[in-house]
C-alpha cells in the first residue's frame, strides 16, 4: 500500500510539474502586448510666417504669407485703399501679392488664418508700412493714348531725371501686342529710351505700353510716382523702296506690292541718302527754298520753288514730293538735290496712301545713312548695334490681355 501510495503520489507530483513546464513554455511563445497612451495635442500643429513685417518697406515688395504644417484659409491684407489683392498657390501654403498693389506712406495689416490636419486653427496679425520717398521722377512714353502711327514709329519713353539704373527700368516697361515680337529697349541718353522689334513693326494692330514705375528707382532715391498704360495702333503697313539705280519706287501695303512709279533721286554731289527713313511730317503744298540749306541765291544750284504733295524724310530737307519741271528726268535720270521727285499724278497719289510715320527705304545712291539722329533713323542699326545700347537686351513683348511676368502672384 504504501508502495503504490507512493508510486502513485510520485506520478502525480511528476504530472503536476509537467504541466507547469509546458506552462511556462506556451507563455514564453505569447506575443507581449502593452498599451502606452500619447495625449493629443491641444495646440495647433501649423504655424503662419508673413512678410514684410518692418517699416520703410518698397512699394513693389511682394507680401508674402505661409503655413508650415497646415493650409492656408483666409489671408486679408487691408491698406488705405482697402485689400490688397494677391494669389495663392495650388498646394494652400503660400499667397503672394501682385506687384505694384501698395501706396507710398502708407500702412497695412496683414490677417491670415490656417489650419492643420487635425482641424485645429492659427491665426497670425502682421503689420508694416511703406517708404515715403522725398525725390520723385516722372516719365512720358510716345506715341499717345489713342493715336495711328506708320510701322516705322518707335516706342519712346522720355524722363524728366537722369537714369542711372537703366536694366530696372527697362524691366519695369510692358510692351503688349497681340502676339508676341521680338525687341529691346536702347538708349539714346540718360534721359531717352527708344523700343523697336527687331524688323520693322507688322501694321493694322494695337500695341499698349506699360510703365510700371511706382517703387521703381531711376537712381538712389528717386523713385517713380505711379503706374501708367497707355494704348496707341499701327496703321496697316506702308512701305515704299526707292532704288537709285533703276530710277523706280515700289510701293508694298500690307506686304504687297500695289503699284511701281518712276523716280528721280540726288544728282552727282547730292546724292540723297541711302538707308531705312520714317516719313516725319505731311504737306500739300511745299515752299523749297535752298536758302533754308545754306545755298546762297547767287549760286548756281539755288533754288526756289512750289512742290506739291510734299512729305519730309529727314530734318535737313529731304523730301518725296510732286516735281512737275523733272518729270522727263524721272524714271531715267537723278537729277534733284536730294529730294525724291514724282510727277504730280503720282505724287497725289502716294501722298494719300501715305501718313507720318510711314516708311520709305531708299537703295543704292552711294550716300550711307546711319542712325546719326538726321529724322528717324532708328532702323539703319543692325540688331547687333541696336542691343549694344540695351540695359537688360532682347526681350518678347506680352500678349495682350496677359499679366506681366512681374505683377503675377508666384
Amino acid at each position: 500500500m504504501r508502495f503504490l501510495g507512493a508510486s502513485s503520489g510520485g506520478r502525480r507530483r511528476w504530472t503536476v510539474a509537467g504541466f507547469a513546464v509546458a506552462g511556462l513554455a506556451m507563455s514564453a511563445c505569447q506575443p507581449h502586448l502593452s498599451v502606452e497612451t500619447v495625449p493629443v495635442p491641444t495646440e495647433p500643429m501649423v504655424a503662419i510666417t508673413a512678410s514684410p513685417a518692418q517699416t520703410d518697406v518698397e512699394p513693389r515688395t511682394p507680401i508674402v504669407v505661409e503655413a508650415d504644417g497646415g493650409k492656408l484659409y483666409d489671408v486679408a491684407v487691408i491698406g488705405p485703399q482697402g485689400p490688397v489683392e494677391g494669389t495663392l498657390d495650388e498646394s494652400g501654403v503660400r499667397w503672394t501679392s501682385l506687384t505694384g498693389s501698395l501706396d507710398y506712406g502708407a500702412s497695412y495689416t496683414i490677417e491670415s488664418r490656417a489650419f492643420d490636419a487635425r482641424g485645429n486653427m492659427a491665426t497670425d496679425v502682421t503689420r508694416f508700412s511703406t517708404i515715403e520717398p522725398e525725390k520723385f521722377f516722372r516719365a512720358y512714353a510716345e506715341p499717345a493714348d489713342g493715336d495711328v502711327v506708320g510701322v516705322g514709329i518707335p516706342i519712346t519713353v522720355n524722363f524728366n531725371k537722369k537714369v542711372e539704373n537703366k536694366a530696372e527700368i527697362e524691366q519695369a516697361m510692358v510692351v503688349r501686342t497681340p502676339v508676341p515680337l521680338l525687341g529691346a529697349w536702347a538708349w539714346k541718353d540718360n534721359r531717352t529710351v527708344e523700343f523697336r522689334p527687331k524688323e520693322l513693326w507688322p501694321g493694322d494692330m494695337d500695341v499698349t505700353v506699360e510703365l510700371n514705375f511706382e517703387g521703381v528707382q531711376a537712381r538712389e532715391g528717386v523713385f517713380g510716382r505711379k503706374d501708367t498704360s497707355q494704348t496707341f495702333r499701327f496703321r496697316p503697313s506702308m512701305v515704299s523702296i526707292v532704288d537709285a539705280q533703276t530710277y523706280t519706287m515700289d510701293v508694298y501695303k500690307a506686304g504687297e506690292l500695289i503699284r511701281t512709279v518712276p523716280v528721280t533721286t540726288g544728282k552727282e554731289g547730292w546724292e540723297t541718302r541711302t538707308g531705312t527713313k520714317v516719313i516725319l511730317s505731311k504737306e500739300r503744298v511745299r515752299i523749297m527754298d535752298a536758302a533754308t540749306g545754306g545755298t546762297s541765291p547767287d549760286s548756281p544750284n539755288y533754288y526756289r520753288v512750289t512742290a506739291p504733295y510734299a512729305m519730309r524724310l529727314t530734318y535737313s530737307g529731304e523730301f518725296i514730293h510732286a516735281a512737275p519741271w523733272s518729270v522727263a528726268s524721272q524714271g531715267s535720270a537723278n537729277v534733284s538735290h536730294g529730294c525724291v521727285g514724282l510727277s504730280e499724278e503720282n505724287a497725289a497719289w502716294w501722298w494719300n496712301e501715305n501718313n507720318i510715320g510711314d516708311v520709305v527705304i531708299v537703295e543704292n545712291t552711294g550716300r550711307p545713312h546711319g542712325n546719326d539722329g538726321n529724322g528717324l533713323t532708328i532702323w539703319n542699326d543692325s540688331w547687333a548695334q541696336w542691343l549694344e545700347r540695351s540695359a537688360s537686351g532682347a526681350t518678347f513683348t506680352q500678349s495682350l490681355g496677359s499679366p506681366s511676368s512681374d505683377q503675377a502672384g508666384v
